[in-house]
């Protein structure tokens, strides 16, 4: 913290110090969770680079621009360091994570033979999984119970072994499993008393990534939703959460084609310009593209991708310019590309005097590569919200996802700017750091340098 005064003193929080290992619990040892395990150890030797995380990477500036400091953002709030990660994982398939890294095909084999031992040291645990959530996958590895509750309590036993085992007393759990059928919330997912009823009468309405969801934050770990799935993004998740004081976030990371959305639709709100229509399609040939292949599973992802442009170009107010624009969203599974994904989006925009003109994208993206700094940063940052006394929704989380969860009384946020401007100025609350509002009236009411400095600035957040 600064010698200033705190900007926003009844946010500031105490944040416990990192000690000892942080266990990062995977439900899914594909692809997005091999290429994190395998990048997270090459860059701890030494034989890679963090590209794309903001923890490992970004820095963050503290104080008035006239006299700035950049510092890192692991300078800036205490997180747990790559070698305090201890990896553990649940899957469908026996395989080990070095030969889960190989047939998903991301990461060169002579790449991954120098993280070798680190990655055959990753075997995962049998899966909770049900073929009518996931209908192109046929799990051979999987958890048998009398009910739902029954797997339940054996996710709760492997969470806590693994803790016991490795002598943990942290731990994240971030959900890299496949995209599940698409669901509404019903009845069973109003409340904690509901959904346990529901786990004892095999409620056929929860699915296994609720499961998961449930044993996290059952034992007390903080949980992330990776997948577009009804998840953790329901009430009595939502209650179980607050009431044991554990930090949740979703849902779908936010990767290749969404995230290119992210960046354009909001230039096209600032300038306001128009739109007509967007149509984005891409390939995909991974096991993500096989499961997508399902009209059930694709409605789940359909849903996620198509609710970002509305929630930024906010048709109901800007009626004349986006309020009968045309959205279509397509994705192929085509094996032959494996986790190279290309994303194809054309863009009808409208200038000047109603005259029309066209944004043409092609996106060539590795989804894993894409994915695994996202991970790693949510591993991170859920670890510190749970050490600041953080508990429930972490809107300020929603820079990393697709459909982000906020308070119900609250639209999620979607433009990546304000996203990136919440997620940074929180992280200066928390701290007690002044906010940026990047306004720059304080520097200019005065012509003395000095007197700038001392003027008030203009009390605004990126964080609700």
């Amino acid at each position: 913290m600064t010698d200033q005064t705190s900007f926003y003193p009844e946010l500031e929080k105490t944040i416990a110090p990192v000690r000892g290992k942080l266990g990062v619990l995977l439900p899914g040892l594909g692809a997005v969770s091999t290429t994190l395990i395998a990048g997270v150890r090459l860059i701890e030797k030494g034989l890679a680079r963090p590209i794309g995380s903001l923890t490992q990477m970004q820095r963050l500036r503290l104080g008035k621009r006239s006299n700035p400091r950049f510092v890192p953002i692991s300078e800036v709030v205490p997180l747990a360091t790559l070698s305090d990660l201890v990896f553990g994982a649940w899957d469908i398939f026996p395989e080990n994570a070095y030969e889960s890294a190989l047939a998903a095909g991301v990461l060169e084999p002579e790449l991954l033979e120098r993280v070798r031992p680190d990655l055959e040291a990753v075997v995962p645990w049998p899966a909770v999984f049900d073929r009518e959530w996931v209908r192109r996958l046929d799990g051979r590895h999987v958890k048998t119970g009398a009910t739902k509750r029954h797997l339940a309590d054996a996710l709760i036993r492997d969470i806590d072994d693994f803790r016991s085992r490795h002598g943990l007393d942290r731990a994240v759990m971030l959900w890299c499993g496949s995209t599940e059928v698409y669901a509404r919330a019903c009845a069973v997912h109003e409340t904690v008393a509901a959904f346990e009823r529901g786990l004892e009468n095999n409620a056929p309405e929860i699915s296994p990534s609720m499961l998961y969801a449930y044993a996290a934050i059952s034992a007390g770990v903080p949980f992330g939703n990776g997948a577009p799935n009804l998840c953790v993004d329901m009430p009595a998740m939502v209650e179980l959460a607050r009431g044991k004081g554990v930090p949740i976030a979703g849902k779908d990371f936010k990767t290749g084609q969404t995230l290119m959305k992210t960046i354009i639709a909001p230039g096209l709100k600032a300038r306001m310009l128009g739109l007509s229509g967007w149509f984005s399609t891409n390939i995909l040939g991974n096991r993500d593209g096989e499961v997508l292949d399902d009209p059930g599973s694709f409605r789940t992802k359909e849903v996620s991708k198509a609710s970002v442009l509305d929630a930024i170009l906010q048709p109901d107010i800007y009626r004349e310019l986006y309020g009968d624009y045309f959205h279509k969203v397509r994705i192929e599974y085509y094996p032959p590309r494996g986790d190279a994904k290309e994303g194809w989006d054309n863009i009808d925009i409208v200038g000047w005097l109603g005259l029309p003109m066209q944004i043409k994208v092609n996106f060539l993206c590795r989804d894993s590569i894409l994915a695994a700094p996202v991970a790693l940063d949510l591993i991170l940052f859920l670890d510190l919200a749970m050490r600041a006394g953080l508990s429930g929704i972490q809107e300020w989380l929603s820079f990393y996802f697709k459909s982000p969860m906020s308070r119900p009384d609250l639209k999620p946020e979607h433009d990546l700017f304000i996203q990136h401007l919440k997620l940074t100025n929180t992280l200066r609350i928390l701290v007690g750091e002044e906010v940026l509002d990047h306004s720059g009236l304080d520097y200019y009411e005065s012509e003395t340098p000095d007197a700038a400095e001392d003027l008030h600035p203009v009390r605004k957040s990126g964080t609700e």
